[in-house]
């Protein structure tokens, strides 16, 4: 376990109490020692036993900063959607919404630290290969696009008549609805292509993998299907 410095930066870089300081070691101790075991002896033979006694904690503290040993190693990918949220409460937010949610998605990654980025590209390895971990990371990314659905929906306001005419009420929402679902999909495309490739990939190829992606979704969607033999 490391030590902490006098200078750990907290919010607009004010130096965090102690006790803070002591809860995040121990925070990401835990993260450590979960995608350290389940890398090597694998998640269904890690115990909790397995990754408190590791940290040298009680399980009791354990359940004070994490859920389950699959919230544990999902806690960088969580990380990340929260940093995802901030951006967007703070972003001025104009322009086509797949392009604002694109840059919000690179904001988000550029402002990561180094540290994370290691620990997100394990936890995105381990998600690839355990199905456990691979549905934990989908039911916390529905409940985060609901979170997102709803800040946007605050903050965009209307995005066009939504007065019940030729489309219809609710359009509006619909439309932001498959906005967001095509920027989640789009991301997850990146993740994986990037999760499964070089393990030497850093962040500059995610993003640009990201990039690639949103790049792909007009074409995506104008995309024509052909019988079987028909060129």
């Amino acid at each position: 376990m490391t030590t902490a410095t006098a200078t750990t930066p907290g919010p607009e870089g004010k130096e965090l109490p102690l006790r803070e300081r002591k809860r995040l070691r121990t925070r990401r101790a835990l993260v450590e020692a979960a995608l350290v075991r389940y890398a090597r002896d694998g998640f269904e033979h890690t115990t909790l036993d397995d990754l408190t006694d590791d940290v040298e904690i009680s399980k009791r503290t354990f359940f004070r900063y994490f859920a389950s040993k699959e919230d544990v190693a999902l806690a960088p990918e969580k990380e990340f959607w929260a940093a995802f949220l901030d951006v967007l409460r703070e972003a001025e937010l104009s322009g086509p919404v797949l392009g604002v949610l694109h840059r919000a998605l690179v904001t988000a990654l550029e402002r990561m630290g180094e540290e994370w980025e290691r620990r997100f590209a394990e936890s995105r390895r381990l998600v690839e290969r355990i199905p456990a971990l691979a549905a934990h990371s989908l039911q916390h990314c529905a409940e985060t696009s609901g979170d997102i659905l709803e800040l946007l929906s605050v903050r965009l306001g209307p995005l066009a008549a939504d007065d019940g005419g030729p489309d219809g009420p609710g359009m509006d929402e619909l439309r932001l609805r498959i906005a967001l679902e095509i920027t989640v999909a789009a991301f997850r495309c990146a993740l994986h292509t990037w999760s499964t490739g070089p393990a030497d990939a850093g962040r500059a190829e995610l993003i640009a993998l990201t990039g690639r992606a949103f790049a792909a979704v007009p074409g995506s969607l104008d995309l024509m299907a052909r019988p079987a033999g028909h060129g």
